[in-house]
């Protein structure tokens, strides 16, 4: 449930610090990737070697890493990174500042960059947990959203008995989880998803192909493995790499590659969203040593038209609910309707290469549904977010 789901730890000055030793082994055994930072009091309690060695990533504690280099520790693209912030434990101190604001340190700057779920497990003695400002302070985050791990009973630090103890790791452990639980039409659902480009031979060195990264299609398939799907991914040449070991990767070259790769496995698939950007035509000839600039076959290379693997699983669908997707630059959205009804679609995701950000390398995509009976355009997004309303849409279509 937690492979490949990433973690940030937060780590606040409390005794109960040495629970997060324990929560952080825990998280690892689980799968998820886990990065901890430490407030300065935090390292008064556990030591980084000890974080570090266990979370197998180096600990954050500082704004500035090296101040003769200029290197620092770049708190938003760790907000953005996450898939759930908990910081545990959360002390008095800590928790007045993540209401107010008070950016004084590492931990809080990367709290309000966070766009993610953020959880917090309180850890004071009993009669700074029962203060009327620790109570306001635990309502307020409650009210903006902030998910609280209410404290235990029993023996603190003080030696007075009473509510105050941090939750146990197991606790926390199995909140997380809880909190990655599937709650989705398409748990699974075996998904077909392609990405990137085709590559098609002129010969050993030369191809013709497009720039397609494969972004959109790698956050498709991450999105829906997260939603519980059981994703087979097919994917043109790319450099990108998974961030969950249970996805079925399958890397092919050629247009002809990746329709051998779809049909083996489409009698047994649920649905396929074709994000690839496979090539239409391909050299009828492939030369088997490279070509010279004397050779005149370089000055005419005669091509001839790809598999159109789209029309083909539209033609062949039976009970496999089929999205396609569409880069246009002209008569955006009556090609894309075109498209949509010669290919027997589900849905087509149509974007333009008019709109800034979107298309090909891009981090951010801007893209318009075009279903049967409707369109709906939405802003421009991050890939990741934009994979996230495809496999919402999807889970309407299912």
């Amino acid at each position: 449930m937690l492979r490949g789901k990433r973690i940030l730890l937060g780590i606040s000055g409390s005794i109960a610090a040495y629970k997060s030793i324990i929560l952080v082994r825990e998280l690892v055994k689980e799968g998820a990737e886990v990065q901890v930072i430490c407030t300065k009091a935090a390292l008064d309690f556990v030591t980084p070697i000890t974080l570090a060695t266990l979370s197998k990533r180096p600990v954050f504690s500082e704004f500035i890493k090296s101040r003769e280099s200029g290197e620092w520790t770049n708190h938003v693209a760790l907000g953005k990174w996450a898939d759930l912030l908990i910081i545990a434990p959360m002390s008095a101190n800590t928790l007045s500042k993540l209401v107010s604001g008070n950016c004084d340190n590492l931990l809080i700057a990367t709290y309000l960059s966070a766009d993610c779920p953020i959880y917090v497990a309180p850890a004071m003695d009993l009669d700074m947990y029962k203060h009327w400002t620790t109570t306001r302070n635990l309502n307020l985050l409650q009210e903006r959203s902030v998910n609280v791990i209410e404290s235990e009973d029993g023996e603190l630090a003080s030696g007075l008995v009473g509510k105050g103890r941090m939750a146990e790791p197991e606790t926390l452990l199995s909140t997380i989880k809880r909190h990655f639980e599937v709650d989705s039409r398409i748990a699974g659902k075996h998904l077909i998803v392609t990405a990137g480009p085709t590559f098609e031979k002129i010969d050993p060195v030369r191809f013709i192909g497009n720039y397609s990264s494969g972004k959109m299609g790698f956050a498709i398939a991450e999105i829906a493995e997260q939603y519980g799907a059981v994703v087979t991914l097919i994917t043109g040449p790319t450099s990108l790499s998974l961030n969950s070991d249970s996805i079925n990767r399958i890397d092919i070259e050629s247009a002809e590659e990746m329709f051998e790769a779809v049909k083996k496995e489409y009698d047994n698939c649920d649905a396929v969203i074709m994000s690839a950007a496979v090539a239409d035509y391909r050299p009828k000839v492939r030369y088997s040593s490279k070509l010279k600039k004397a050779d005149r076959a370089i000055d005419a290379i005669e091509l001839e038209d790809t598999q159109d693997i789209l029309k083909w699983l539209g033609s062949n669908k039976n009970q496999q609910k089929l999205i396609g997707f569409a880069l246009e630059t002209d008569n955006e959205l009556a090609n894309a309707q075109k498209k949509l009804e010669n290919k027997n679609l589900d849905m087509l995701v149509m974007n333009s290469l008019n709109d800034k950000g979107a298309g090909f390398g891009t981090d951010t995509n801007k893209v318009t549904f075009i279903f049967p009976e409707s369109n709906v355009t939405h802003e421009l997004k991050s890939k990741k977010e934009v994979a996230k309303d495809i496999i919402d849409a999807l889970e309407t279509i299912i």
